[in-house]
């Protein structure tokens, strides 16, 4: 503007008293106004939008110098006063406090019960070692079968580790809005799908972590896709973090080969983000992908070669800046998905009452991030949805509520109904490996067992590194799929009876499908046709499922529904074997009610009476 003035006055007087000229110099001057004033207002919006960014991490903490292996005590997790992170929250009536939460939740949302039935989408970037579950944290560990594969596949982990596996990860076959019609028609109700696993790598557009499905690998908004799978199939869902304890589980990545001729050479967990410059990682800090060295506490280092233990209980003394940095980076990557998501749920893996308590899977910290996360999702799905609809499961956690729990590898022996919960189990394993069994004989059951003792199911079909199903996955979903389509009402909606089932005892306890991952232990399983497990629909019908198929003409025997059991209520007005038109035979006696089968059994699995 200070040029253009100078040029206006500089002008001639010939200029200045030429009417055109003039007019022609003012509407210069307009347009050069207008435009100036645009820009302002556009730079005064873009840092508008700047400063109200709604959370502002930290930048990465200084880190003291690291000690000697096994050299530090962790200190006392139980007299270590819990850290209040103060992380802004939603408004809303509720506060980041246990008090708080289990006051203001409405309770179960009416949904969960309804559905019973859902498929743990437990897929990423460690699929792609082919090597079953932790394949990130176990390619450091010799001799392990991932190690092996990683050698093969991507070479020697001080060379080429896991941030490799991210750069190179690509599942073509990934089609969410497909899997998605594909489990439904098999029955599920609801999704869980894995955000970000113990690898620390987010699978949506993270604010918060850099090393993501966006920025790495696929180039995808995962999240993204399978939110808007799930809505557009009216499909519930949750989002699955396991990045509570990566700071601890990733403690492989900083060792080193014990033998051979890499003995010694450090693994790519030690690199900094000077190592970077020049490499395709240049500008991603190792630090935030692998944490930090952390093996000077006693007991970190054993743990980490270990199957699965978590460190000793205590609190990482020497760096508890660090420690607050990554609670907080922890919390606001939940918060990230709940704000720009909106899932029906959000799931915190574990073994203890909830992340950062300072013990088991816990351990390193004890601070309120679990309570901030969750506060902050039940205010922001009130202002959504203007009812609080969704949960929060926080794994192994004692009855709270506003959480729901779960049932890891197994079902309880008895009925379960004092918090809702859901009984979690793979098919093989998390992730996949070749070899797995594929029977839905072992699905059905699993989902009868859970049902009968008032649960949830939720099972885990491993998707191939590729983003496919293999064709023995599909196979079995489909099998699942008819049973659920013909059993479905003593399914959906229903609650357990007085009693789970009746049948064979082992040592005292009434048979049941073995605990563990559904394999082939599971698949050869015998049950027999007095083998019965019971629920309520919510049509208050009574449902008898027998936990295979009786040969054509078999007599059954309820013995739970005689007259002279301790549990008969009301006398029975008809039978009915779902799945089957005419009419059956059968009798209300004293020891039992007595139910002969159809001449033909066209069934396969299990089959269910509906008792009126």
């Amino acid at each position: 503007m200070v040029l253009f003035w100078n040029i206006l006055v500089n002008n001639s007087l010939s200029v200045l008293l030429n009417y055109k000229s003039m007019k022609r110099i003012l509407e210069i001057i307009f347009v050069i106004a207008i435009a100036i004033f645009g820009l302002n207002a556009q730079t005064k919006k873009v840092q508008t939008k700047s400063s109200a960014e709604p959370y502002l991490l930290p930048p990465f903490p200084s880190v003291p110098a690291i000690l000697p292996q096994d050299s530090v005590t962790m200190g006392d997790w139980k007299s270590f006063p819990e850290m209040k992170l103060n992380i802004p929250i939603a408004s809303g009536p509720f506060e980041p406090t246990w008090e708080s939460i289990e006051k203001n939740y409405p309770g179960e949302p009416a949904w969960l019960r309804e559905a019973k039935f859902g498929i743990w989408v437990h897929f990423g970037p460690q699929a792609a070692g082919e090597s079953g579950d932790w394949y990130a944290r176990k390619l450091y560990v010799e001799g392990t079968t991932a190690y092996k594969n990683h050698l093969k596949k991507y070479g020697h982990p001080s060379e080429s580790g896991y941030k490799e596996v991210l750069r190179d990860w690509n599942p073509t076959k990934l089609d969410p809005a497909a899997l998605t019609k594909i489990y439904q028609a098999a029955g599920a109700r609801f999704l869980m799908i894995q955000g970000v696993h113990h690898d620390n790598y987010d699978m949506w557009n993270s604010k918060y972590q850099p090393w993501n499905s966006v920025n790495i690998g696929p180039k995808r908004d995962i999240i993204g896709e399978w939110a808007k799978a799930c809505r557009a199939n009216g499909m519930h869902y949750g989002v699955t973090f396991h990045h509570e304890y990566t700071w601890w589980w990733w403690q492989t990545a900083f060792g080193s080969d014990r033998n051979g001729d890499k003995k010694g050479v450090p693994y790519d967990g030690n690199l900094t983000l000077a190592d970077g410059k020049g490499k395709w990682w240049e500008g991603y800090d190792p630090r935030l992908l692998y944490g930090i060295n952390l093996r000077e506490y006693k007991g970190v280092t054993a743990a980490a070669y270990s199957p699965w233990s978590p460190p000793p209980a205590g609190i990482f003394t020497n760096h508890l800046d660090y420690a607050k940095w990554y609670a907080t980076k922890w919390a606001l990557r939940m918060m990230d998905v709940v704000q720009h998501y909106d899932p029906d749920f959000i799931y915190t893996d574990g073994t203890v009452q909830g992340p950062f308590t300072g013990d088991g899977t816990g351990t390193g910290l004890k601070a309120d991030a679990m309570q901030t996360v969750i506060a902050d999702f039940y205010n922001r799905t009130l202002k959504k949805r203007g009812e609080v609809n969704t949960f929060s499961i926080v794994k192994f956690r004692e009855k709270t509520n506003g959480t729901v729990n779960t049932e890891e590898f197994g079902v309880p022996a008895d009925i379960k109904t004092n918090q809702p919960w859901i009984a979690e189990i793979p098919v093989g394993d998390w992730f996949y490996a070749p070899g797995f069994t594929y029977d839905s004989g072992m699905m059905i059951r699993y989902i009868i067992e859970a049902i009968a003792r008032d649960g949830n199911a939720a099972i885990c079909i491993s998707i191939l590194p590729d983003g496919s199903l293999d064709e023995g996955s599909m196979k079995m979903l489909k099998e699942v799929g008819v049973w659920m389509k013909r059993n479905g009402e003593a399914v959906y909606g229903s609650r357990a009876w007085t009693i789970p089932g009746e049948g064979e005892q082992v040592n005292g306890k009434l048979k049941m499908l073995p605990g563990g991952a559904l394999t082939r232990r599971q698949a050869e399983f015998k049950f027999n046709a007095q083998d019965i497990r019971f629920t309520i629909g919510k049509n208050g019908a009574f449902y008898a499922f027998c936990m295979n198929v009786p040969a054509p003409g078999a007599q059954l025997k309820i013995k739970s529904l005689g007259t002279d059991a301790k549990y008969f209520r009301k006398p029975v007005k008809d039978v009915k074997l779902l799945g089957y038109n005419g009419k059956l035979q059968w009798k209300l006696e004293a020891d039992g009610l007595a139910i002969t089968c159809p001449t033909k059994m066209p069934f396969a699995t299990a089959i269910v009476f509906k008792v009126e």
